[in-house]
């Protein structure tokens, strides 16, 4: 089955809320977004930032904005004034969420490639 990395389909933004992190996924087109919500789960995004995060994953669905909120909690290792991490407020997050590859069928590959 064919594949693509998120960042060929969605857009992301990332920051903190104290010890948690939390990524906004947005489909690029709105036809992106029932292929998001099937391949991106929780689960999904646990399994992606794997250690990093220590607590649950939840996803919130925001269907009239095509996008998506996950709160990654305890990402952040204590958050931006005690954790020793390299990045203490989770702004690359987003980054690297965008670089999970998802699977699609030929017909969605066909329209992502336009």
């Amino acid at each position: 089955m064919p594949s693509v990395q998120l960042i060929d389909i969605a857009h992301a933004r990332s920051g903190d809320k104290g010890s948690h992190a939390n990524i906004g996924l947005i489909a690029k087109q709105p036809e992106y977004y029932e292929l998001l919500k099937r391949e991106v789960t929780a689960e999904r995004v646990a399994d992606h930032f794997g250690e990093l995060c220590e607590g649950e994953v939840s996803r919130y669905e925001l269907p009239n904005l095509n996008s998506f909120n996950f709160l990654l909690r305890e990402a952040l290792d204590g958050g931006g004034t005690v954790t020793l991490r390299i990045d203490a407020q989770g702004k690359t997050y987003s980054a690297a969420l965008l670089r999970m590859t998802i699977e699609v069928t030929d017909q969605e590959l066909a329209l992502i490639a336009g």
